[in-house]
């Protein structure tokens, strides 16, 4: 089996899994512990932020440790771990700590999938790749969501554990049986795979933390999350308000935007290389704020799909450009995962935040004002993304000076100042 064959099943195994049991935990817990919304907010909140806290520091084990296949592992044993813990658990610290350890886990396969990756396909490669992984992850989360939805009935909510332990059981497999061979540490962190005796110093964390550019990506996706993060369910609790099926609504339109991620992650991928990396997130930020105002104004569910095919289209973009964008910034560092974790934390936090302030904003100005007020961060975060400059124009150079797309530099073109020429650190 090819390689890059693992690294699929990887991507399609895992895509499910690495919330926990998600939005499923609330149904779970009202029909086996009769916990209460405020009790299962509270829970979903406070290891939320706990692992937002955690999301850096495992990144950067993954750039110190160099055992992405290991990690992955360990990762996917933690999130099963986790989810079967809650089983029995009923009392409020037993089923923190169970969540938490699965949130952990799914913490961790982000960055540890993403230095395989680089591993075994290299940085010019690295774009189509990662459009390639984002559409396998998309097609397990949306076959998971199938298997729960026809399950359901015949099993009651106990089929989420079920669908979420055989997925973690084959993640674990997938990545213990990726050959050791086609990962090359080396290749992964930028530095020459022909000279191991060439070893440069990792630059400072805080070198490359602070980074310009890359704190401007971060300022722009926690906007972006802000505004994205509530959309979903203020649009499902309007349409109950409105007498509709909420609940059903909400899965349907979960599905459509799954399966539009699809091809839009393949064909990011590849338009990352041809057009740009900013493209690609001016696309994506520039659609939220007309998905935005699609849920204003428009009440028929199924005028409404137009929205949640407009979020395919923002979410597939983005889980493609911005692990391609971060590793632009911090190529040859040594602290990519370091990076893409701790911009994962600050991306998070929009969207820890966004469930509070559209409630806000639908208590307090109604569901046409919400959603038009959720243009505001979505509009800063495109003005954000307009102020980034292209970290690897077609044809181009990324930070460490090396070409970062298929295509090759010109010539006459010179190496720009990066991270790579950061002064080492820790």
């Amino acid at each position: 089996m090819n390689p890059t064959s693992h690294l699929a099943l990887i991507n399609l195994f895992v895509g499910d899994i690495q919330g926990g049991l998600g939005p499923f935990l609330g149904t779970w817990l009202a029909q086996a512990a009769q916990w209460g919304p405020s009790e299962v907010g509270l829970v979903t909140t406070i290891v939320g932020f706990a692992t937002l806290g955690l999301s850096g520091p495992l990144g950067a084990l993954v750039d110190r440790l160099g055992r992405p296949r290991m990690l992955i592992a360990a990762a996917c044993a933690a999130i099963l771990v986790g989810t079967l813990l809650l089983l029995p658990a009923r009392s409020f610290m037993t089923v923190l700590a169970a969540q938490f350890i699965a949130a952990a886990g799914g913490t961790l396969v982000v960055p540890a999938v993403t230095a395989l990756t680089l591993g075994m396909v290299g940085k010019q490669a690295f774009p189509k790749q990662q459009g390639r992984n984002q559409a396998w992850n998309h097609v397990g989360i949306l076959g998971a969501a199938l298997a729960i939805s026809f399950g359901t009935p015949l099993m009651g909510p106990s089929i989420a554990f079920w669908v979420l332990g055989g997925l973690s059981a084959c993640a674990i497999a997938a990545a213990l049986t990726t050959p050791k061979k086609a990962y090359n540490g080396r290749r992964a962190v930028g530095w020459k795979e022909d000279d191991p005796d060439d070893t440069p110093e990792r630059s400072g964390i805080l070198k490359v933390l602070s980074d310009r550019r890359l704190l401007i990506l971060s300022a722009a996706l926690a906007l972006f999350n802000l505004a994205n993060g509530s959309m979903l369910s203020l649009l499902g609790q309007k349409l109950v308000a409105a007498g509709q099926d909420g609940t059903g609504w909400t899965a349907r339109y979960v599905i459509v935007a799954q399966a539009v991620m699809i091809p839009v992650a393949l064909f990011a991928g590849s338009l990352a290389d041809r057009r740009g990396r900013r493209q690609l997130l001016l696309v994506a930020c520039a659609v939220l704020p007309v998905r935005a105002l699609l849920s204003a104004f428009l009440s028929d569910p199924y005028w409404l799909i137009l929205a949640e095919v407009l979020d395919g289209v923002a979410s597939g973009v983005i889980g493609v450009a911005v692990p391609v964008v971060v590793a632009d910034l911090t190529w040859g560092s040594g602290r990519t995962q370091t990076a893409l974790g701790t911009v994962a934390a600050v991306q998070g936090v929009g969207g820890a935040l966004s469930g509070w302030v559209g409630g806000l904003l639908a208590l307090h100005l109604g569901w046409t004002w919400a959603f038009l007020a959720l243009v505001a961060p979505a509009g800063l975060a495109l003005v954000l993304a307009l102020w980034l400059e292209e970290t690897c124009a077609p044809g181009g150079q990324d930070g460490a000076g090396a070409a970062c797309s298929q295509s090759k530099p010109p010539e006459d073109a010179e190496p720009r100042r990066g991270t790579a020429e950061a002064s080492a650190g820790p």
